[in-house]
């Protein structure tokens, strides 16, 4: 593959995305239609931006790691994330009646309306997005630079920059569009290359053969064992159920009945597509048992397809970052507007100026979670052990009340 062409596709098809959200959202006036679409996210479109967060790096290409090393273990991804957004539907659904803005003001309902559990859920959360965003700036960095063949603070930069166009040309509804169009994109890549590299190493038998019997046993259990597997399903799931984005999704939809069918598709798609990463896995277990590191399995498979298809799959993977990263940036930009400005302010900022508030308060966002993810790989390890504990504390409280 020329590592220049890949740069240069990626970068027009981000402009062409980029121009989509500027276009439907043109006419947008307030700040609740930049923050929330006006709060009137059709099913469709609800389900093309839950499926395109859903199906992030970790849970694409991640999984693709995991299914290289531990075989049907890399459908964990996909079975934790599907009953996280089903649990999600018929537990929060209706939560879409009350008009909350962001999930501080939610928990804030739940526990009785304490301004104290308001201003410090919304602080967590605020930090929680910042370091989800880094995150998806850091891996998104690593994956471009080595596609691209760049330097990888400048990949890292050029990430950051697509995440200020994407959300701040046209806010939610703008990401809504972009993330649908990128879950199509997404899932055709996924197909492409789970079907040419089954075929490009001799065919599903070859695979079964070659495949250690531990990894091939159902979600892979006699390799990874009972407890862990479940351990991974677990921590997903309460990543879903807990993520502020998804919550964006219920307080935006048009109607309950909106989000609810919404979600149950797209835990149904989801729990279908946990297949793909794991067979693309172990396929490429079979090309090369030996990689150094099994990040690396989703781009070595790539090595299975002509130079167009390769194009297209690794653009997929790169949305499937882009996605997850800007609802967790239009996430954090909605916590400042709606929580953090008022507990400093004591109000909401002017209706007029809203829009343009929201657009400043993203470009710091995002700057602040680049210093992150320039700073060193540490930040994953922050995220780890930050992120496990805010949101197991939050599920309960939610689901607890």
């Amino acid at each position: 593959m020329e590592h220049n062409n890949f740069l240069m596709w990626f970068l027009l098809y981000a402009f062409v995305m980029m121009f989509v959200g500027w276009y439907v959202t043109r006419h947008q006036k307030t700040g609740e239609d930049f923050i929330l679409g006006g709060r009137k996210l059709p099913m469709l479109l609800t389900l093309g931006s839950t499926v395109g967060t859903m199906v992030g790096t970790g849970s694409s290409i991640g999984a693709v790691s995991f299914g290289y090393s531990n075989g049907w273990a890399g459908m964990l991804y996909g079975i934790g994330g599907a009953t996280g957004i089903l649990l999600t539907a018929w537990l929060f659904a209706p939560v879409r009646n009350y008009r909350f803005m962001t999930m501080s003001e939610e928990i804030c309902y739940y526990t009785g309306g304490s301004r104290l559990v308001k201003n410090l859920v919304a602080l967590l959360i605020f930090l929680a997005s910042i370091g989800w965003l880094g995150a998806h700036i850091l891996g998104g960095g690593l994956y471009l630079a080595w596609a691209a063949d760049i330097d990888i603070t400048v990949a890292k930069i050029i990430i950051a920059v697509g995440f200020v166009f994407y959300v701040g040309i046209g806010g939610y509804k703008a990401v809504s569009w972009i993330d649908t169009l990128q879950s199509i994109v997404l899932f055709l890549g996924f197909i492409i290359l789970a079907v040419a590299s089954v075929s490009y190493v001799g065919g599903w038998d070859v695979v079964v053969k070659s495949t250690d019997p531990d990894a091939f046993t159902l979600f892979g259990i006699g390799k990874l064992g009972v407890l862990p597997a479940i351990s991974l399903a677990v921590v997903i799931g309460i990543g879903v159920l807990a993520t502020p984005s998804y919550r964006q999704r219920i307080y935006s939809a048009a109607s309950t009945k909106a989000i609810r069918q919404s979600f149950i598709i797209t835990g149904l798609l989801y729990m279908g597509f946990s297949f793909l990463p794991a067979i693309i896995g172990m396929a490429t277990h079979v090309m090369e048992p030996n990689l150094e590191n099994s990040s690396f399995a989703f781009l070595y498979a790539t090595n299975a397809l002509p130079h167009v298809l390769a194009m297209v799959v690794l653009i997929a993977g790169m949305s499937a970052n882009m996605s997850s990263g800007s609802s967790d940036a239009i996430a954090g930009v909605s916590i400042i507007l709606r929580d953090i400005y008022t507990m400093v302010t004591g109000r909401m900022p002017p209706p007029e100026k809203a829009i343009n508030l929201s657009r400043i308060f993203l470009l710091g966002v995002i700057l602040l979670a680049l210093v992150f993810a320039l700073t060193s790989n540490d930040i994953i390890g922050y995220i780890t052990k930050m992120i496990s504990m805010i949101m197991s504390g939050l599920v309960c409280d939610r689901v607890i009340g």
